[in-house]
């Protein structure tokens, strides 16, 4: 069969048979039937031949094919959807976390503040307990001074007026009576008195 027939039936056979060069087709000297001589028969049986491929790959190949890719793209697609759920989880608790985190650190500061006014409190407490101790001590150091004084002047009183009483009965060379001794001891404290004042 010859190239003109080849294009008068323009079948795919003959159309590969056109796409290659003339060297090739010009072989035909070569023993042996060729796939590129253009016989009508192999053409046929070729196509026969594809057709039940076609069928058997249609019947027992293509389905279980078709099915594994379908369950593959079904698997991808849940795989993308699991992943992207997961990632919104994830994003979520991510935030849930920050928020934690910022309201753990909200509350040590609110907690480091109130410890801080807190011994500000404490501290003034003890600042207004201590001027009080002080100013308490301080009274009773005065309350005991004064008490002390003012019993050191009767004593001084007491013994200067015994000691006048003794110099004036040398003195006077006799023993005074207890009224005249009352007497001198009120006139040498009125005078001590008037003396401790100046």
């Amino acid at each position: 069969m010859s190239l003109d027939v080849c294009k008068l039936f323009a079948t795919p056979a003959c159309v590969a048979i056109g796409a290659f060069p003339a060297a090739v087709l010009a072989s035909e000297d070569a023993p042996g039937p060729s796939l590129f001589t253009g016989d009508l028969g192999n053409i046929i049986w070729s196509l026969v031949t594809f057709g039940v491929v076609l069928l058997v790959l249609g019947k027992f190949a293509w389905k279980p094919i078709l099915a594994a890719l379908r369950k593959r793209e079904e698997f991808i697609r849940e795989s993308l959807a699991a992943a992207k759920r997961e990632r919104q989880e994830a994003e979520a608790r991510l935030r849930e976390y920050s928020d934690k985190i910022a309201a753990a650190k909200a509350e040590a500061s609110a907690i480091v503040e109130e410890g801080r006014r807190d011994a500000d409190v404490l501290r003034a407490k003890l600042e207004a307990d201590a001027k009080r101790e002080a100013a308490a001590i301080l009274e009773r150091a005065k309350r005991d001074l004064t008490i002390a004084k003012n019993t050191a002047i009767k004593e001084l009183y007491t013994v200067s007026s015994r000691l006048a009483v003794d110099l004036a009965s040398r003195v006077i060379g006799k023993e005074l009576k207890a009224e005249d001794h009352a007497r001198l001891i009120a006139d040498s404290i009125e005078e001590l008195t008037g003396a401790g004042a100046k």
